[in-house]
């Protein structure tokens, strides 16, 4: 067997520089700072208002970043994963957007649509091409313009999504460093209680799916909640079991950012300290399967090479899973 892993060597984001803060939506829906903060630790978001900008331009921008600080070109990039939910187009994909945006011209890519665990999905994939040794540098995009599908009277949504793309660099690590394992899952009966309604090919766009906000993300919030705790937790303690590992074996634990007392609610359950629980919720909202990237951002200069970090997610479909790396660098 290969002793080759597929390490992060680099990462960047980006969020669009207009701000959409608490006082502002008290503006448009019956809400309060106080309320959205005490219930989802939520104080701001990113909006993305250049309508002719979209989630490949976020994706664009970060990867600008990246590329700079790595000092590669964007030449050497053989492969571009986007875990996303809004691409630009229902097709071309929005990887292939991007490839061509950077002029990544020996590159190719798709786009995985597993909601907030996205990024967790695109990044176990792309390890996959690492680890055979048929690619060398593959860039693992989460990106969403959640703005553009969001209903702006609908007080139980708005106030949750923001708009932003992360991403890192994977590269073959044969020194231990890179992705030790994976635990991904779905239930597809789960659909109904976080999902987009109108658009796909079940309900095409009409005139009355729009009028009836149709195309706006829809929420149940409470089974959502509950079946994010479950998810993430269950998943945390089965890859920490496989591994023969515990909570103390891990450096930090980045849970997507949903909601403040959803990842307090998981790492109650686990018994992590609060020292090792990573959140950025409070300046972005829920970016979809941006946030994980982003807090791998934020807290870069945190992290040392060995560190064991724990990455988790939950996102409509239902989708869920965990993912146990060491840092690199």
């Amino acid at each position: 067997m290969s002793n080759i892993r597929a390490a992060i060597t680099a990462v960047a984001g980006y969020v669009p520089e207009d701000v959409l803060t608490n006082k502002d939506l008290e503006m448009l829906v019956d809400t309060n700072d106080e309320w959205i903060v005490s219930r989802t630790g939520i104080e701001q978001r990113h909006i993305l208002k250049d309508p002719t900008k979209a989630t490949s331009d976020m994706g664009v921008e970060a990867i600008k970043v990246l590329l700079e600080k790595r000092g590669i070109g964007p030449e050497e990039i053989d492969m571009i994963i986007v875990g996303t939910v809004t691409g630009d187009y229902v097709f071309p994909d929005t990887a292939n957007l991007i490839a061509h945006k950077i002029g990544a011209t020996n590159a190719f890519g798709f786009d995985i649509n597993a909601a907030c665990s996205g990024f967790l999905f695109s990044l176990t994939t792309a390890s996959k091409f690492i680890e055979t040794g048929t690619h060398q540098k593959v860039l693992v995009v989460g990106a969403d313009k959640m703005s553009s599908i969001i209903n702006y009277e609908d007080r139980t949504t708005c106030i949750l999504f923001g708009d932003g793309a992360g991403v890192v660099l994977l590269e073959p690590d044969t020194t231990g460093g890179g992705l030790e394992d994976a635990l991904l899952r779905g239930d597809g009966s789960g659909a109904n209680y976080l999902y987009q309604k109108a658009g796909g090919s079940l309900n095409p766009p009409t005139a009355e799916t729009v009028a009836r906000n149709e195309h706006a993300v829809y929420q149940e919030g409470r089974v959502v909640f509950k079946a994010a705790i479950k998810g993430m937790s269950e998943s945390i303690r089965e890859i920490l079991a496989k591994n023969n590992l515990k909570a103390a074996d891990v450096d930090y634990l980045i849970a997507h950012q949903a909601n403040k007392r959803i990842i307090l609610g998981v790492a109650d359950m686990l018994d992590f300290p609060k020292e090792k629980v990573l959140i950025n919720i409070e300046k972005y909202g829920n970016t979809t399967a941006a946030t994980i990237p982003l807090c791998l951002r934020d807290f870069e200069s945190k992290f040392k090479k060995g560190d064991r970090i724990l990455l988790t997610a939950f996102g409509g479909g239902f989708t869920w899973g965990s993912i146990i790396l060491k840092w690199a660098y």
